[in-house]
């Protein structure tokens, strides 16, 4: 059966799935386990995220890898990704990372553990919970998986929840031609304000929807995120705009804001981060997503990116499906754990 150091592997699982004539039906999964505890499993499948009920597992095992990028290739693009989303409060333990910007994001108040802490573990995680106990936050760890599988198991036996996995997915540029005309996005993200009901959509003609790119936010773009993310502390605009390279992207429509999108380029000049890529409820499913992101691409292939990347939650399905019409695919994920109160 399945351990948790095996959380971040690829395992296949036959489940039960039903009962005919009195003998058991099976099913095969394929995927990364990405959560294990004692009631379930959860699975990161070609088909999306599958949670299967301990009950239901016949048999389960680890398996052995599909191509998947090196350690030192995780540990990279972790690294520009924290250079696209730069904490004001920062600290290093050996190699690992310890960041705080007043709450604001998972991202911006975690530790990421890569590299040698320089200690053995238990007394590492120790010392990242003093860090952030003297700064009067909760500690959280950012665990990209498997290479931080180990990091996982200690957490797990210090009772550490685990919040919704998230996919770190790339893709290179220019991003995939077809994308162009992919069916237009219906991605809605996780605490956004909804629509007021019975109010009708906007209809966005492609003349009107002009993607203006900028070198700071203006101040409807900080409303927006200020609505997605729950507020904005000064901290945020720290996180947001103290990036060597850094545009914004702006989709204004008769004077109305309908859409934004934030890149920046990182990684020794390699990688787009795209962040940020927020349509209004009353303009979405009309391709305005893909077209912030296009110019978004088209501005980090001028500044010399070659690979774009992002990260989205598992269960936000719809976004998932976008960025795979872009040609992005999953390169690792990463669980974000958190101190027991």
């Amino acid at each position: 059966m399945l351990r948790q150091q095996d959380v971040g592997h690829r395992i296949v699982v036959r489940r039960i799935v039903g009962i005919r004539e009195g003998r058991p039906l099976f099913s095969d999964a394929l995927g990364e386990l990405v959560e294990l505890t004692e009631t379930h499993l959860t699975l990161s499948t070609a088909q999306g995220q599958l949670r299967v009920p301990v009950a239901q597992v016949h048999r389960a095992k680890r398996v052995p890898p599909t191509r998947r990028p090196t350690a030192a290739a995780v540990v990279a693009l972790e690294r520009a990704a924290d250079e696209a989303w730069p904490a004001p409060s920062r600290g290093q333990l050996g190699d690992w990372l310890l960041r705080a910007a007043d709450g604001w994001t998972g991202r911006a108040n975690s530790a990421l553990p890569i590299g040698d802490p320089d200690r053995p573990l238990p007394a590492a995680v120790d010392a990242v919970e003093r860090w952030y106990a003297e700064r009067g936050q909760p500690p959280i760890i950012n665990t990209p998986l498997p290479l931080a599988a180990p990091v996982g198991a200690e957490l797990d036996a210090r009772g550490w929840a685990a919040r919704p996995p998230v996919l770190v997915q790339t893709a290179p540029l220019p991003l995939q031609p077809s994308a162009a005309s992919a069916p237009p996005d219906n991605a809605p993200v996780a605490r956004r304000t909804p629509a007021t009901a019975g109010q009708a959509g906007t209809a966005v003609a492609d003349a009107d929807a002009v993607v203006e790119l900028a070198a700071a936010p203006s101040a409807e773009w900080l409303a927006v995120a200020a609505g997605r993310k729950g507020g904005l502390p000064e901290a945020a605009r720290h996180v947001l705009t103290a990036v060597g390279q850094v545009r914004f992207a702006h989709v204004y429509v008769d004077g109305t804001l309908l859409a934004v999108g934030r890149g920046t380029v990182t990684g020794q000049g390699r990688w787009l981060g795209l962040s940020l890529i927020e349509v209004l409820p009353v303009a979405r499913r009309q391709g305005l997503a893909s077209r912030v992101i296009h110019e978004l691409a088209a501005w980090g292939m001028s500044a010399g990116a070659t690979h774009a990347f992002l990260q989205v939650e598992q269960h936000n399905t719809a976004a998932v499906a976008l960025y795979q019409r872009l040609g992005f695919a999953t390169h690792h994920t990463y669980l974000t754990r958190v101190a027991p109160h």
